[in-house]
C-alpha cells in the first residue's frame, strides 16, 4: 500500500475525518453510553472483516477513532475505505462524523544540543528515543521532538504543537487572540502558525497543508 499525503486525502471528500500526523480522526457524539458501545462493536466486525483496525476510544457521550496504516507509517487506501465504512455505521446509529474536536498534541523542547539531553527524556517517560523525537507509540502521553536552537538567553525552551483539521484554525487563531493571547507570527501559514500567551509562552498550531508529508 502506498503512504497517501495530506493533499490526497483531503481530495477523498471524507466529511467529518481530519488528517493528523500521519493518521484520520473523527469523534463520533453519542447520545449515551449504550449508543458508543454499539458503534464500537459494529465498528469493530468491520475492523476484523477487512484485517484493519483502528484505534478506539470509548468514553459517555462520543467515540474517538483514529486510522492508520502501521506497515507504512500513514494513512493508505485501507484507512480511506475503513472511514467510510466507519462514516457508513455511524450515519446507521444516527450520529454524524465530526472532526472539530480531534486533535493531536507534540511536545517540541528547542536545545542547542538536544543530543545531551535526548536520554534523560527517554528514560524518565520510559520512552524509545529515534531519531529527533522521544515517543512510545502505545502509550497515551504525547511525542516529544527536539529542535535545534540557538543559546542566546533568554531563549524559549518548550511549546507545544497542536495539531487540527485546516478548518479548524481561524477559529482557535480568534479564540485564542479573544482570551488574551497574540500571533507572534503568520509566516509559515498553512503549515502552521505561532501564537503566545499573556506570558510569551509559544504554541504552533500546526496542519498538514504544504507539506511533503
Amino acid at each position: 500500500m502506498t503512504k497517501l499525503d495530506g493533499r490526497r486525502v483531503a481530495d477523498e471528500g471524507l466529511h467529518g475525518w481530519a488528517y493528523l500526523l500521519g493518521g484520520l480522526q473523527t469523534r463520533l457524539r453519542t447520545p449515551d453510553f449504550a449508543t458508543g458501545l454499539a458503534i464500537v462493536g459494529a465498528i469493530g466486525a468491520a475492523a476484523e472483516e477487512m484485517n484493519h483496525h483502528p484505534d478506539l476510544d470509548l468514553r459517555y457521550g462520543h467515540v474517538d477513532v483514529r486510522l492508520s496504516s502501521h506497515d507504512v507509517g500513514g494513512v493508505t487506501e485501507r484507512d480511506i475505505r475503513l472511514a467510510h465504512t466507519i462514516s457508513a455505521i455511524a450515519a446507521e446509529a444516527g450520529v454524524t462524523p465530526d472532526c472539530t474536536g480531534s486533535v493531536r498534541l507534540e511536545l517540541a523542547l528547542d536545545s542547542p544540543a538536544y543530543g545531551v539531553i535526548q536520554p534523560f527524556w527517554s528514560a524518565v517517560l520510559a520512552a524509545e528515543a529515534k531519531g529527533d523525537d522521544v515517543n512510545d507509540p502505545d502509550s497515551p502521553l504525547p511525542l516529544v521532538w527536539f529542535q535545534e536552537s540557538g543559546s542566546e538567553e533568554p531563549r524559549q525552551r518548550w511549546h507545544l504543537d497542536v495539531w487540527v483539521d485546516p478548518s479548524q484554525v481561524q477559529p482557535r487563531i480568534a479564540a485564542a487572540l479573544a482570551a488574551g493571547g497574540t500571533l507572534v507570527t503568520d509566516e509559515y501559514a498553512p503549515s502552521y502558525w505561532v501564537l503566545a500567551d499573556a506570558e510569551g509562552n509559544k504554541v504552533c498550531l500546526c496542519t498538514w497543508q504544504e507539506r511533503s508529508s
